[in-house]
């Protein structure tokens, strides 16, 4: 079977990283929503995991996180990076891959983003451009 390295210029990497990623992102969910983390500062936090974001080689895993609400972010991805060397312990007994990979933690800013560009569309400016076009009634 013929093998294709070329680079991957792919939205999030190639169709491996993609797929170590969300592998990764799935087991990240299930070690938070069971509550294997034993942290003061993620108790009563509902995490969502929207996207891990994995290296070209791997070895790195970006954790994009959203607290339910957003209450406390900073706190919660301090509260990950402290536990960083145990969540990485459970994600290589749950990934089968050569290496564990180190992970980091970034907040998800999609939400965030979302939420601007619907404020944006809710203010009357926007909102009179978006009208039918009133000049023909006169």
């Amino acid at each position: 079977m013929p093998s294709h390295h070329k680079k991957d210029s792919a939205p999030g990497g190639s169709q491996r990283q993609l797929r170590v990623g969300e592998v990764v992102r799935h087991a990240v969910a299930d070690i938070l929503s069971q509550g294997s983390v034993h942290d003061p500062d993620l108790e009563g936090h509902i995490i969502t995991v929207p996207e891990v974001r994995m290296s070209p080689d791997l070895k790195l895993a970006t954790v994009y996180v959203m607290p339910l609400g957003g209450r406390d972010i900073e706190k919660v991805i301090a509260a990950l990076e402290r536990n960083k060397k145990f969540l990485r312990g459970e994600i290589a007994h749950r990934v089968n891959l050569k290496f564990a990979p180190d992970v980091r933690f970034r907040v998800d800013e999609r939400f965030e983003e979302a939420e601007r560009i619907e404020k944006l569309l809710r203010t009357p400016a926007v909102q009179r451009d978006l009208a039918p076009d009133s000049d023909d009634k006169e």
